[in-house]
């Protein structure tokens, strides 16, 4: 499929639900169980596959390249087949498993996402749903030619918080937005290295390196920073330990992971985009602290401008990360603004919708709007299975999940457009269509990321 082709699927597409017959589902008819096989779930995945199975899911099948790593998981799904590479676990499983979580580093999204696709199965991935924008259309197109239901872990914009918001901006009282604050406190893991590791340790008996590394550049494994190193105080906050790549702090590495933005621009960014009907920013800059050859920032931010949507207005959307915090509304005063959150900036007024461990919380209104906000009827339909239970119901022939691949896609490239800001120090003006930064050379170029050691990016 051409780029052009793929562009004008995806805005017809746009996020509307995609029903999956009966007849894709085999022997797993929509009336039955939907077993689950996950891949990478010795870190996020500890959390989130006993989430899955609340919602529903029967864990069938466990997958990670580090046993030892993986090993509380294990402990929690003793009946789970257990498995080094994703692959095998794909062949043996066959038609036992129905569905695919995918819990691994950013780097390796690609490859596991497009080998459960292949295999027709279900799938969930962490976010960012890809490491590159060509990773992402790949993926997209194949969920698409597979037709199984898609699910991405950003926080649902379904949640009661960020749906109150929906309802308070439709309504008008804080008139138009005009412009969009997120933030993070995060990194919380180390960045800012300035060069890979000079030195290299023993591969642990229980880990497979060269499968973790998987289409990434082979390069020597490195367990810890020697005592003293100043890396790790890089973060403000950081609670990773002194680990170089694994486990979890592969985040802060171009190479592996999508920095702060990647981990929690796309929480933010999922409801934002779903209440303005946002695509492509038109234009993307970044200011930053040092950013070294290999690694992301301590702190960033990014400002992303969009067009005018039919009787909508241009909206400007600052991320900030590491500690950097916006303005705040003149009617909060002395109160602190939340550590993790988003400010809507209308033409009558503010709204803030603050984040208590990743859950939106019920949105404060400052302006004229404020009392009309307190009693606005609740008047959109709610859903109440959360990330897992939407993705279930999706895979039993319901409605798509709120964060399905078409619509993911959007935030999945908003995040790396930023990083191609963050990462050239130059603005990005990209073309969705030719799938081009103009302008850019060095962007435009990371937008296609090279595969190493014989993998290749194919559906």
């Amino acid at each position: 499929m051409t780029r052009k082709k793929f562009i004008k699927g995806v805005i017809a597409a746009g996020v509307a639900p995609v029903i999956v017959p009966n007849s894709v589902f085999g022997a797993n008819a929509p009336s039955n169980r939907i077993t689950l096989g996950g891949v990478g779930i010795g870190g996020i995945g500890d959390r989130q596959l006993p989430l899955a199975k609340e919602a529903g899911f029967e864990v069938v099948a466990l997958c990670d390249v580090d046993w030892k790593y993986a090993q509380k998981t294990f402990n929690k799904f003793p009946q789970a087949r257990k498995y080094k590479d994703f692959r095998q676990m794909l062949a043996d499983e066959g038609d036992k498993i129905d569905a695919v979580y995918c819990g691994t580093p950013d780097h390796t999204h690609a490859v596991v996402s497009l080998a459960a696709l292949a295999a027709k199965k279900h799938l969930c991935c962490v976010k960012p749903l890809t490491r590159s924008v060509e990773e992402c259309r790949v993926v997209v197109e194949a969920a698409r030619k597979a037709k199984v239901a898609t699910q991405v872990t950003a926080a649902a914009w379904t949640e009661e918080g960020n749906m109150r918001s929906m309802e308070v901006i439709a309504a008008g009282l804080i008139g138009d937005v005009e412009s969009v604050d997120m933030w993070s406190l995060r990194p919380v893991w180390p960045q800012g290295m300035p060069a890979y590791p000079d030195f290299k340790d023993e591969v642990p008996a229980s880990l497979d390196w060269d499968l973790w590394l998987g289409p990434a550049k082979k390069r020597d494994f490195a367990a810890h920073w020697p005592k003293g190193s100043p890396i790790p105080e890089l973060s403000k906050a950081n609670w990773c330990g002194d680990a170089v790549y694994h486990p979890f702090n592969f985040r802060g590495w171009f190479e592996f992971g999508a920095g702060a933005l990647g981990d929690m621009g796309c929480h933010r960014a999922n409801p934002v985009y779903k209440v303005l009907g946002l695509d492509w920013p038109e234009y993307v800059e970044a200011s930053c602290t040092h950013v070294s050859a290999v690694a992301f920032p301590v702190a960033s931010a990014v400002t992303f401008d969009y067009p005018k949507r039919g009787s909508r207005p241009a909206v400007r959307l600052r991320w900030t990360d590491g500690g950097i915090l916006p303005e705040k509304p003149r009617a909060m005063g002395t109160e602190p603004l939340p550590e993790e959150g988003i400010l809507y900036h209308g033409t009558k007024g503010d709204m803030l919708v603050a984040f208590v461990k990743g859950v939106s919380q019920e949105p404060r209104v400052f302006g004229p709007g404020a009392a009309a906000a307190a009693k606005l009827p609740r008047t959109l339909p709610r859903r109440t299975g959360g990330i897992y239970g939407e993705w279930l119901e999706a895979c039993k022939g319901g409605e798509p999940a709120s964060c399905n691949f078409d619509f993911a896609q959007y935030i999945t490239e908003f995040v790396q457009l930023g990083n191609l800001a963050i990462r050239t120090g130059k603005g990005v003006t990209f073309d969705p269509v030719a799938m081009k930064v103009r302008d850019n050379d060095a962007a435009d170029a990371l937008l296609r990321i090279p595969y190493e050691n014989g993998w290749e990016l194919k559906a």
